[in-house]
């Protein structure tokens, strides 16, 4: 065997020490959620980047989409005092997009054609008043969400902790919108976007999109406020696209590995979420961030949003740095590939283990 100096040895100890409080350094970011639930992707995309060792999630804001706004916000409150991190601030935020509304887009239908999805419209657990917050399978919770809007709170973050906080949105994007409106320097004070959201041209016969390859829900919902928030100077832009989105699935291998556990994300999940049910859309966009070397493909283009009232509105539009139009528009890292075996392993690792800083 050969010898190694003792020099040596305790320099190669201090490599690994240092490079393992780099790899825990933390990275502080605050979720913008339509918190759809109990289970599915928009909770399952709040746990992943709350079973992560190294984020610290500086709050939650809520966002009309996939249901209500308040019944999202009891939903969000009751899954961390499920997972022991009601310390975390849950935020409300805007109950209907800026200009869409139910009504219209019920005329633009009539002349256009059907849209298969439209989250809290037409979901049928959503069928009530937006201030009513029906029976919860996993119970009611008992604390309160924070006393502010979302985007007074989102301000008040990123200000708190200048180019350090990366927002991820997971829903509509209303919340950042107002934001914006409030303070001018909202973006360029973040570390960056994360976002779920976008449609280029999927691979899929899945017939939401097959028929209207840039569609996408997030966007569409409010397609007003995704043109401001695209617009504006974040540091960086990272898109989860449908393209990617629909090469994923919670598969039954998966989810019985994850059932197995008795972690309290993991009884969360096995309780209210459903294998191959849907796509691991929100859970993709949290994980990559986390880990960006899960994502095999992207394209990097300059994005933007239909705002033409005609067939085309909330559709994605991209360009090239040749063909974009003279604007100042951020560039956007668009993710189209994924290593899907190792996302799944992380994304069992995440589920299974406990939940850093849980408190009974």
């Amino acid at each position: 065997m050969n010898r190694i100096s003792q020099p040596v040895i305790a320099a190669a100890a201090l490599f690994l020490l240092v490079g393992a409080g780099a790899a825990q350094e933390k990275r502080y970011v605050v979720i913008d959620q339509d918190a759809a639930g109990p289970g599915g992707t928009d909770m399952m995309s709040i746990l992943v980047l709350l079973q992560a060792p190294n984020v610290q999630t500086l709050g939650i804001t809520v966002v009309t989409g996939d249901q209500w706004r308040d019944e999202e916000v009891a939903h969000t409150l009751r899954l961390l005092e499920l997972l022991g991190r009601s310390d975390i601030p849950v935020v409300p935020g805007a109950v209907y997009p800026l200009v869409r509304t139910q009504a219209e887009t019920k005329l633009w239908e009539q002349q256009y054609g059907k849209v298969t999805y439209q989250g809290a419209w037409t979901r049928r657990e959503s069928n009530h008043d937006p201030a009513e917050v029906p029976p919860m399978a996993e119970g009611k919770p008992s604390k309160l969400p924070l006393n502010e809007d979302a985007a007074h709170f989102l301000v008040r973050t990123v200000r708190e902790h200048p180019h350090e906080v990366t927002v991820y949105a997971g829903g509509p994007m209303t919340n950042l919108a107002l934001a914006l409106s409030l303070d001018p320097h909202f973006a360029e004070l973040s570390k960056g976007l994360v976002f779920m959201g976008g449609s280029l041209s999927p691979r899929t016969d899945d017939l939401e999109y097959a028929n209207d390859p840039r569609h996408e829900f997030n966007l569409w919902f409010d397609p007003e406020a995704a043109h401001i928030v695209l617009r504006a100077h974040w540091p960086s832009v990272v898109c989860t696209t449908v393209d990617v989105s629909v090469k994923t699935r919670l598969s039954q291998e998966m989810f019985d590995q994850i059932a197995k556990a008795q972690t309290p994300a993991a009884q969360y999940v096995a309780h209210y979420s459903h294998p191959m049910r849907s796509y691991l859309w929100d859970e993709l966009a949290a994980a990559a961030w986390i880990d960006p070397t899960l994502i095999t493909g992207e394209r990097q283009l300059y994005m933007d949003i239909n705002l033409d009232r005609g067939s085309g509105y909330g559709d994605t539009l991209t360009w090239s740095e040749r063909t974009k139009p003279a604007l100042d528009l951020p560039l956007v890292h668009a993710q189209m590939d994924v290593d899907m075996a190792r996302f799944g392993r992380m994304f069992v690792e995440l589920m299974t283990r406990a939940t850093p800083g849980a408190k009974p």
